[in-house]
Formats: structure tokens, C-alpha cells, sequence
């Protein structure tokens, strides 16, 4: 990464955004050597990422053709419009973000363990919770979707939350996004490592 500052290298960061994110985006190549994307609702579990999908597609002739893969999924953070610095610097647009991309091959899942636990697995994920009717092999539709294990060969992160910033400046923009206070605002200062109560001296009326 060209970057270094902005390099995510604990694995055990990069699991936590992968299992912060609903969407992820698998690439495989088509008939003519094109990237083919597609948006998939998926779980990262026991060091694999899974999802579900009909029993024919697009993604699975690509997958028959070349098992190999990547996968990206990102988690998005405030916004810095052009009007969010005094200056109105239109160079200075900026998004926050962390996301992980991931080179891999694919397989499908044989019907088994193995299958119905990665589908429970990715309930209880999109569910938040446990509360729900296990899947099991005789469960309606469980024969009727398949479901693809993409096996990391390797795996980075990337974030971008003013780090490359000097410490001022970035309390500074943690205080600005206070005062905002739009939607996203505040969980991006939490993600900065900055509590928003303790930033009140930065908003107009607040006091050291």
C-alpha cells in the first residue's frame, strides 16, 4: 500500500470490519476476462466469508470457469463537504471510510454441516441476534440455494479517519463534526478514539 499511514494491519481490525459490514462486493471474471461484481449479503466465520445464492448465475458460471476471487466490503464514515473547511477548498472533499479487500478462491458447499452452519451463521449476523428458527437440511429452501466459502489467500485493510493528520488537526475536525452533527458525525469522532462529550470545549458556548 502506497500509503502506509493509512494501512490497516491487525487482522483481528480487519475481522471486526468485515463483520461490522451488511454488503460486500465478490468479483469474479467473465466469459471475455471482464471483473463481474456483485453486491452479497455475507458472514465472515471460522476465518472464511460466505453467502447465499440461487442454484444458477452469472457469478456461479464465473466461478465453474476460474475459482479465483476478490472480495471487498466497506464501511463508510462521515462526509467533509466542500463547505466543511472556512477556506471552501474544493480539493479538500473528502470521505472516511475503513474497508478490507480480500483475494481468494471460491467453492460451493457441498449440503452438510458445514453449509447449514455458515447459512445460521449468516442469520444470526443480518439478524442481530439469535431469535431465530435454526436452519437445518430439512429446512424449506435449503436445497434450493447454494452457498459459496470464498478461502482467503490474502487479506488488507485500509482507514482513512484523519490519520495522517496532526493531533490538533484532527481534534479539530472531531470538534466540527460535533457541531454538525449529521448523521454518521458523531460514530465517526467515536472511530477517531474521541468521546464527543469530552469535544464540547471545541462547539460555540462550550468551556474548557
Amino acid at each position: 500500500m502506497r500509503r502506509h499511514h493509512f494501512e490497516i494491519s491487525d487482522r483481528e481490525d480487519m475481522i471486526r470490519i468485515l463483520n461490522s459490514c451488511r454488503i460486500g462486493r465478490l468479483a469474479t471474471l467473465d466469459a471475455d476476462g471482464y471483473p463481474y461484481i456483485t453486491p452479497v449479503n455475507f458472514v465472515f466465520y471460522q476465518g472464511c466469508v460466505y453467502f447465499h445464492c440461487a442454484l444458477q448465475g452469472e457469478k456461479l458460471d464465473n466461478l465453474a470457469r476460474d475459482p479465483r476471487v476478490g472480495f471487498e466490503a466497506d464501511h463508510p464514515f462521515a462526509y467533509i463537504e466542500v463547505g466543511f473547511n472556512p477556506e471552501r477548498n474544493s480539493c479538500r472533499a473528502h470521505q472516511f471510510f475503513q474497508s478490507v479487500v480480500i483475494r481468494g478462491r471460491a467453492r460451493l458447499l457441498p449440503d452438510g454441516d458445514l453449509k447449514t452452519a455458515a447459512l445460521n451463521a449468516l442469520l444470526a449476523k443480518h439478524e442481530n441476534n439469535e431469535d431465530f428458527l435454526p436452519v437445518t437440511e430439512d429446512s424449506p429452501g435449503y436445497r434450493t440455494c447454494h452457498v459459496v466459502e470464498v478461502t482467503p489467500e490474502s487479506m488488507t485493510g485500509k482507514k482513512d479517519l484523519a490519520q495522517n493528520k496532526p493531533q490538533n488537526g484532527r481534534r479539530e475536525i472531531a470538534g466540527r463534526l460535533v457541531r454538525r452533527g449529521g448523521p454518521g458525525d458523531l460514530e465517526t469522532v467515536r472511530a477517531m478514539g474521541y468521546d464527543p462529550d469530552s469535544l464540547v470545549s471545541l462547539q460555540p458556548g462550550g468551556r474548557e
